[in-house]
């Protein structure tokens, strides 16, 4: 469920699987998991230890994980884009506060709060809320850029904060890729996960790393990421420009965030400030919920040990 929940927030535009991986207490698992498909896995594989090699890579982990993300990615597409164009105030109100409280949430994990701690979160904003603000543009379908577009979009997927799926937007593939998968186009499909696992294996060892090091400022970095896109997220937008999706449908391409006052002057429709603040609180409590529901375990897991 942890990755239908991952693959589902991958699919949006503005919403990162990587939040979700740290709302739900993997994050640091994930990217050992991950970290662990190394040349002593290789070894293992070369002599035909398939057990020792699964146990090596935490493969029942990742097996569970990556199905749940396929799986929500496949088949939560349609649902999602069905919400983000009949219930875009709600569905972005949502994961506005979603995102807020997983800032809050992140940003407890930090020890010590020091200079350099500060610029780090301060370096977070600033660079999530540029990558915001970057106008799609138009890109060559090529084999090599979806294989460069598959390394960096997973490493936007694996960064709380960073969306995959909206640096995919912003390289032009974002309604490409969408398509391949809907049209099982395999080649393509193959191509951007070679791309995948390639940015996968060598980015989440640079992250776990930093934070193994330089744990306080990465972590700081990280919730900045999350408040910077943000900017994203804002439910009440104005369009700007449009693009044709692969059903010859026209939807918005570039939008501007406007005050919820302005809105029904720009777009004709109600700002439903309501029902927006209720999917805020809804983010918020679920995210609060799992919090405690993973302090619990961790609590009866301490009093069985003892």
């Amino acid at each position: 469920f942890k990755g239908v929940a991952m693959g589902g927030a991958d699919v949006v535009p503005g919403v990162s699987g990587g939040t979700i991986a740290f709302i739900t207490g993997i994050y640091g698992q994930l990217l050992d998991s991950i970290k662990s498909v190394d040349l002593e896995a290789l070894r293992l594989l070369s002599k035909g230890r398939l057990n020792a090699l699964w146990t090596h890579v935490n493969g029942s982990f990742l097996l569970v994980l990556l199905s749940g993300i396929a799986l929500s990615i496949v088949s939560l597409a349609k649902v999602l884009h069905f919400l983000l164009e009949d219930y875009p105030i709600q569905l972005w109100s949502f994961f506005f506060g979603l995102i807020i409280i997983a800032a809050v949430s992140v940003s407890r994990e930090i020890r010590q709060w020091k200079g350099a701690v500060i610029l780090s979160g301060i370096l977070g904003i600033i660079i999530a809320f540029f990558i915001t603000e970057v106008s799609p543009a138009e890109t060559p379908n090529a084999y090599w850029f979806v294989l460069l577009s598959g390394a960096l979009a997973i490493c936007a997927m694996i960064l709380p904060g960073i969306s995959g799926s909206f640096i995919l937007l912003i390289l032009g593939k974002y309604a490409f890729i969408l398509e391949a998968i809907n049209a099982r186009n395999l080649a393509v499909i193959a191509v951007f996960g070679a791309g995948c696992i390639i940015g996968l294996l060598s980015f989440a060892r640079l992250v776990s790393w930093l934070l193994q090091k330089y744990h306080d400022t990465a972590v700081a970095l990280l919730a900045g990421f999350m408040i910077g896109s943000l900017n994203k997220i804002w439910p009440w937008k104005e369009v700007l420009s449009t693009r044709i999706n692969s059903k010859g449908e026209e939807v918005p391409l570039v939008t501007e965030n406007i005050l919820p006052g302005e809105y029904m002057t720009a777009t004709g429709m109600e700002p439903l400030i309501v029902q927006s603040i209720v999917f805020m609180l809804l983010g918020i409590g679920i995210v609060v919920l799992l919090e405690q529901f993973a302090n619990r375990k961790d609590n009866k897991a301490e009093t069985s040990a003892v």
